[in-house]
């Protein structure tokens, strides 16, 4: 069996296997159920892809996913204009989302500052934030990036150009273990976050 291969089905389990916290094992399993579908649901489940990266874009105010111009946060009107909460990746916009407890805006940073990586505040989205700021409707910014030495560093930098402008800078509170992600909190463990926040 060591000469067995099936070229289609190994560029599958490749394509799998290079998404994130997917092994191999996974990736192979993966792949078998995949060709285990009928053809219209495997034609249904490419086209989701297909759609998905297609149609899914920054929101033109919060760098936020959505399909339209502004994401759904943006759109509702019941929300609180006055406080933006910064964050560092879409996925913890949905982590607060679930906690129901807070009712302002986002900011999707789309990363943190990390020179080791090469990522700098020019790779991020700080350039949208700092000119929904400078208008004068946000009354406080909460830092919400991630509780790891990058997410710290770049809390301080927006606060150090943050702060100039006049608006209240709050750092999460730490109910968040240090090292660990937004998207991984439990809504109590947020909750108490956003409660328990502190001005920088």
């Amino acid at each position: 069996m060591a000469g067995y291969h099936v070229p289609p089905l190994e560029r599958l389990v490749d394509a799998l296997e290079s998404l994130p916290g997917i092994g191999h094992k996974t990736a192979q399993r993966l792949a078998y159920h995949i060709l285990g579908l009928s053809s219209e649901e495997a034609a249904k489940f490419a086209s989701a892809v297909t759609e998905a990266h297609e149609s899914i874009h920054y929101c033109s105010v919060c760098c936020n996913l959505t399909d339209g111009d502004l994401c759904p946060i943006c759109r509702d009107e019941s929300r609180d204009r006055s406080v933006i909460c910064v964050v560092e990746d879409p996925r913890d916009v949905f982590a607060f989302e679930r906690t129901n407890e807070y009712h302002g805006l986002y900011h999707v940073l789309h990363g943190a500052i990390s020179p080791l990586s090469g990522i700098g505040p020019d790779q991020l989205r700080i350039r949208e934030l700092l000119l929904r700021v400078r208008d004068g409707s946000v009354s406080e910014v909460i830092m919400a990036t991630n509780p790891t030495v990058e997410g710290e560093a770049t809390a301080m930098y927006l606060s150090r150009l943050l702060k100039p402008i006049g608006v209240k800078v709050t750092r999460l509170a730490y109910g968040i273990p240090v090292g660990g992600d937004l998207e991984y909190a439990d809504e109590v463990t947020l909750t108490r976050a956003i409660e328990g926040r502190q001005e920088l």
